[in-house]
């Protein structure tokens, strides 16, 4: 046991990219931290579409971008879209920046099996232990002063064991069974209530080049499909289904898949001549809830909520990795501050990782409303996404208001005379998107609108991080009193003071 009464400085609940990222992250500043993992990697997960920030921002940090580009996961340039009133599919494609021309400009499409051991091997070679078959039963809570200081796990052996440290991480994604123990509860989008059935298909067809790598994502009447090519031969397959057509996903769950793709005829022509794959951990056909949520609290002393154990946004744009690793950058800066000590305290940090992360979640909450109410169809998922928009503005500012919160000072979000201007944003994509397009495949520079320059916002900055070791871009503070990146961009610093 430590001197200090504790046996690690950090314990991390869960093995996937955010517990992976914020235990390296930790441990690379000489901090003792334990990974607890359930399950024996490599396991099956579902999310294999990546953005740039966190191939090239957040993996480059890691050190493991090599050994993605030893991995040959298949190059992503962007996604490419039949959606909206366009009868052409169109392509939305990275180029963030002049800064980020060529490869920095794409990402990957990761089988996660391996994607994520990558991540969990960079852990244990940067110091962090890491057991797996380990699961955590609950959390240690100081009776006086009500912190939490440590987990109780059960080991492979099935045995319960005590484990004291300074912080607790759960990053053990939405299905985590301690992330009540912060306090509040989860609040569940009416916007974003959706059901995804899939599977995976050998000999499917590829875009074109150059776009061949690209996620195409495909709007028909119950809703959209994912068609995602993991390799030459693989391709993972969904379905994601509005409310109102959950019942055509009951029963013979191959059926009700095979049924949904001849619904949705671009779909059924590239896997013409395909076959489904049924054996492996590909064979089985899968549902997933991917209900949009968000925890009332991420926080409380000796304990963070990150990643999908705090929020989960619709999977349209291929945000999930991103904000979990995202949400490991900023909690790995918080705890990295308060175990080194001095000028900012345990509240302020957290509260920065609170809030940050909440606005991150709310700008992609924001450009995924827009983009679900571009669908022309009268009898379309769209067109009701559409009216739910327009009919319950109040929902959608109490959500954002919730995500956002007058804490943050975020008045471009908050203020009630903003409505104007989301809705002004809202018809700036839309009408990028409406243009005609000339030929399938054709590019839509969407980066120029106010809501996806907003969402690449911070991947932007995160790939700077990467590329010159250090962060120069961010001295002015998200809110009142808060706090702004250290130089290495893996601690918090108060603001430079204006001179004078």
């Amino acid at each position: 046991m430590m001197d200090n009464g504790y046996d690690y400085d950090v314990v991390v609940v869960g093995g996937g990219p955010c517990g992976s990222t914020i235990s390296t992250l930790v441990a690379m500043q000489g901090h003792r931290v334990l990974l607890l993992e359930k399950e024996r990697f490599p396991r099956y997960q579902i999310g294999e579409s990546l953005l740039p920030s966190t191939v090239h921002g957040i993996c480059r940090i890691l050190g493991v971008e090599e050994d993605l580009r030893r991995a040959n996961f298949m190059p992503k340039r962007g996604g490419t879209f039949r959606w909206g009133a366009n009868p052409e599919p169109w392509t939305f494609s990275f180029g963030l920046s002049s800064k980020f021309a060529g490869d920095a400009a794409t990402a990957y499409q990761v089988e996660r099996m391996r994607f994520d051991q990558i991540l969990l091997d960079n852990a244990r070679r940067k110091g962090v232990e890491v057991r797996e078959e380990t699961s955590v039963v609950d959390v240690l809570v100081d009776a006086d002063t009500d912190r939490v200081n440590g987990v109780l796990l059960s080991g492979p052996d099935g045995v319960r064991r005590e484990v004291r440290s300074r912080f607790v991480v759960d990053a053990s994604g939405n299905k985590s069974r301690i992330h009540t123990r912060v306090g509040g509860q989860r609040r569940y989008s009416e916007f974003f209530r959706n059901l995804a059935l899939f599977g995976y298909f050998e000999g499917g067809k590829r875009l074109p080049a150059p776009n061949r790598g690209n996620i195409l994502a495909v709007a028909f009447d119950a809703g959209w499909f994912w068609y995602i090519p993991l390799t030459d031969e693989l391709t993972s397959v969904g379905a994601v289904l509005m409310p109102e057509a959950l019942d055509r996903a009951q029963g013979d769950r191959e059926k009700a898949l095979l049924d949904l793709i001849q619904q949705c005829p671009m779909i059924a022509e590239y896997l013409s001549d395909a076959r489904r794959v049924t054996e492996g951990p590909y064979g089985e056909i899968r549902v997933r809830k991917d209900y949009s949520y968000i925890q009332e609290k991420f926080w409380r002393p000796g304990l963070v909520l990150a990643g999908d154990a705090a929020c989960f946004i619709d999977p349209v744009f291929s945000s999930g990795v991103h904000l979990a690793t995202y949400s490991a950058l900023l909690a790995a800066r918080s705890i990295n501050t308060v175990l080194r000590g001095g000028e900012v305290d345990e509240t302020t940090c957290f509260e920065e990782f609170e809030v940050r992360y909440r606005r991150e979640y709310a700008r992609f909450h924001d450009f995924l409303v827009a983009f679900y109410d571009m669908h022309q169809d009268e009898n379309s998922y769209f067109w009701k996404a559409k009216k739910v928009t327009n009919n319950v503005a109040s929902e959608v500012e109490s959500f954002v208001e919730l995500v956002g919160g007058g804490s943050s000072n975020e008045a471009a979000l908050v203020s009630p005379a903003n409505g104007g201007r989301r809705g002004a944003a809202y018809q700036e994509l839309a009408e990028m998107v409406a243009q005609p397009v000339q030929e399938a495949g054709e590019d839509r520079d969407l980066l120029r609108s106010t809501l996806a320059r907003s969402v690449s916002k911070e991947g932007t900055r995160i790939q700077i991080q990467a590329e010159l070791g250090e962060s120069t871009d961010e001295n002015i503070p998200v809110r009142d009193g808060g706090l702004v990146p250290s130089t290495d961009g893996l601690h918090w610093s108060t603001p430079p003071q204006p001179a004078g």
